[in-house]
């Protein structure tokens, strides 16, 4: 008897069924990102807003593309943390009135826990405990000590900004669209990284696990525009473009694969688990996996579909379950919420 998974933690409506055996059976998500083009990123209360119209029609879908009737649900489970308070507080809503109307359990999981736990979803038992975990998004950007699915003790992360947003606003200064990320990698195809040099902040001090991405984005305004050039001076294009998005990407992507390294020779850890929306750039997937190779650890991604938010590694609930662990203070979202994440979407 399956499982009810649901996700809203950002600007992603999502619902899925999945199986004990951590099988999906159904999976939708509804994508945001025509509604917060015009801003260049996520506006909590326009989130809010539409998560709140598109929820039940997700999760009905969810459910009736499963081909279980919902009488057949033995437990509901949604994200809890962290994310943009209002988002989360729909999805909570939506998990507690059906369980209520079902009569069923209620179960409340970590967002980023789940993010690595799409590894297990994807390469089931080659995932070995503990692990390195690197969670690369648009909010966050952290690596883990892995002991457990559930159990992740944070070594360090970016001091400002996540690297998707710097992405965001890296495809903002080059006249790109939104969310930034697919842009400059498709750009930056086109482009010699070596063309412009860029920073690397602190990807060469090997005593911190501790990253910095706005000093990037701050070299990159420059060099797109100079001080004392007209405020109305368009963005470069062509070759021009290319270059920056793939002098960017590369400074960014070295700058990450640096500070794995650093965890792997500290922690000892043989394999890394990667999950979130930036993990889905194939030169920051390539680079991981040459790294990994160099210090002995396997790497482990999963497809390009369970890096973005959705509901599927909502699987991770299960887990839960079966150790009893049920409804709680896990369902409080207040104490639990990452300010700092909702204000870095800001």
């Amino acid at each position: 008897m399956p499982l009810l998974a649901i996700e809203t933690t950002c600007d992603e409506t999502a619902a899925a069924v999945i199986t004990r055996q951590r099988t999906v059976l159904g999976s939708v998500v509804a994508s945001q990102e025509a509604l917060h083009a015009r801003w260049r990123g996520v506006v909590p209360e326009v989130a809010a807003r539409a998560h709140v119209e598109r929820i039940l029609p997700v999760i009905d879908e969810a459910v009736d593309r499963s081909g279980v009737h919902r009488s057949e649900l033995e437990v509901v489970a949604v994200a809890v943390r962290p994310g943009l308070v209002g988002s989360l507080l729909v999805g909570l809503a939506a998990a507690k009135g059906i369980a209520l109307g079902l009569g069923l359990p209620l179960v409340g999981y970590d967002h980023l826990a789940a993010h690595l736990y799409a590894c297990r979803l994807a390469h089931g038992p080659r995932v070995r405990y503990p692990a390195l975990g690197l969670v690369v998004s648009g909010g966050h950007t952290a690596l883990y000590r892995v002991g457990t699915p559930t159990d992740l003790e944070r070594l360090g992360g970016t001091i400002d900004d996540a690297v998707g947003e710097a992405f965001d606003k890296a495809a903002a200064l080059l006249g790109l669209g939104y969310p930034g990320g697919p842009w400059i990698e498709r750009t930056a195809r086109d482009g010699n990284p070596r063309s412009v040099r860029l920073p690397r902040p602190l990807a060469a001090d090997r005593d911190r696990i501790d990253m910095s991405f706005s000093g990037l984005k701050t070299a990159l305004r420059v060099r797109v525009r100079p001080p004392g050039t007209p405020a109305d001076q368009p963005p470069p294009t062509g070759q021009a473009r290319a270059d920056l998005a793939a002098a960017f990407e590369q400074a960014a992507v070295d700058t990450v694969v640096a500070k794995v390294e650093v965890a792997l020779e500290r922690t000892g850890l043989r394999q890394v688990l990667v999950g979130g929306g930036v993990a889905a750039n194939s030169r920051l997937r390539a680079a991981l996996t040459e790294a990994g190779g160099r210090h002995g650890a396997e790497v482990l991604v999963p497809p390009p579909s369970l890096c973005t938010d959705n509901a599927a590694m909502g699987a991770i609930a299960w887990e839960h379950v079966e150790r009893g662990d049920v409804g709680g203070a896990l369902l409080d979202v207040a104490p639990g919420t990452d300010r700092s994440a909702a204000r870095r979407a800001r």
